[in-house]
């Protein structure tokens, strides 16, 4: 019998607390060992239980979320899943918790807490196993939730082999390149990695992040103030100019959508692809079908395999591709998916990879 993952529960809700304990309980390779209502109690129990996973709520007595986790990133590292609420400062918080090391986060319903937090059931159970088995960073200072319907594929939002605008099948070979970028868990980090080393002058670049919608817009922030590059939550019909980011709003797919010479991005609500909504499939599909050749694809680290058949859709067309490889990948899902369907041109450490992009985009 394979040894199951022993999670410690950190919250000042007594509520939280025993419902997370209920959810967790419900699958037999995890053992919730304890729970503690403020830092201090947690880390007496880190010590005598030697938990697997912690799961952290952000506001709390005695010590607030961030500083202990700061705390514990630096002595004792290991996977925590952060506990967090939708909101916008919520957002902003549970952003810097990844900075800082934590693996992924839950969202905490505000209201009917007890009934809300079931439909979130599957994914924390989820989230608990891929922490797991992740890579932690030690802190070293300044340093959408998925569906549990049926997974579509990306030919539900856009159908495989059209193109959405309308032109001639032969791609122009223009000196206009686009950058796509696909990522889960673990993927803030490293996109951030990516756009610090992009200088001002570079192709534009379109992302799909999987994300809740009420943290797209506070990520499009956090990254234009640390890129020389201006970075934006992706608007529909916004015309994709170089220099610029375009991160997909956690609400949509981004679509990318040639209109004469220019590209522009068309936002869909359609259905949850690979049970995300942004999916990366989708966004690739659209890159393979609107700018071929003249794009490059990076996959980054990311539970799951969504972007791995748009990545070989777009292989197929002549676009260059990357996958970050599994050493530097906080959870190599997504990229090793990508490799076996055979879309990928370039296995890369993530601090590679930027400079490698740069250099397939000034090809020919």
């Amino acid at each position: 019998m394979s040894k199951k993952i022993k999670v410690l529960i950190i919250d000042d809700s007594a509520l939280i607390r025993q419902l997370l304990q209920e959810i967790l309980s419900r699958d037999p390779s995890i053992e919730v060992v304890g729970t503690a209502a403020d830092p201090l109690i947690a880390r007496e129990k880190i010590k005598q239980l030697s938990p697997d996973v912690l799961t952290l709520d952000i506001e709390m007595p005695k010590m607030d979320g961030i500083t202990f986790l700061k705390n514990l990133m630096r002595l004792r590292p290991m996977p925590v899943i952060m506990i967090s609420s939708l909101t916008e400062a919520g957002a902003d918080v549970t952003l810097e918790a990844l900075e800082i090391g934590a693996i992924d986060f839950i969202p905490k319903p505000k209201v009917d807490v007890a009934e809300r937090i079931q439909d979130y059931a599957n994914d924390i159970i989820n989230k608990i196993k891929i922490a797991s088995v992740a890579r932690v960073r030690t802190f070293k200072g300044n340093r959408e939730i998925p569906s549990a319907s049926e997974k579509l594929s990306a030919d539900a939002v856009l159908a495989k082999g059209s193109r959405l605008s309308g032109q001639s099948k032969q791609f122009l070979k223009t000196t206009g390149k686009i950058i796509a970028i696909g990522s889960s868990t673990g993927g803030t980090e490293a996109i951030k990695e990516i756009l610090l080393k992009m200088p001002v002058t570079a192709p534009a670049i379109v992302i799909s992040q999987h994300i809740p919608a009420a943290f797209s817009a506070s990520f499009s922030r956090r990254m234009n103030a640390c890129s020389a590059m201006t970075v934006y939550e992706a608007k529909d019909g916004q015309q994709i100019l170089p220099g610029h980011v375009y991160i997909a709003p956690g609400s949509h797919h981004l679509i990318v959508e040639k209109s004469g010479a220019r590209y522009v991005c068309r936002l869909n609500d359609g259905p949850r692809v690979n049970r995300h909504k942004p999916s990366v499939d989708v966004m690739f599909r659209s890159v393979s079908q609107n700018v071929g050749p003249n794009a490059v694809g990076a996959i980054l680290t990311g539970m799951g395999d969504d972007g791995a058949r748009g990545m070989k859709e777009m292989h197929d067309v002549g676009s260059s591709t990357i996958a970050q490889d599994e050493k530097s990948s906080v959870v190599w899902g997504m990229p090793g998916e990508a490799v076996k369907h055979g879309g990928v041109d370039h296995v890369l450490s993530l601090d590679q990879i930027a400079e490698k992009l740069l250099l397939l985009c000034n090809k020919n």
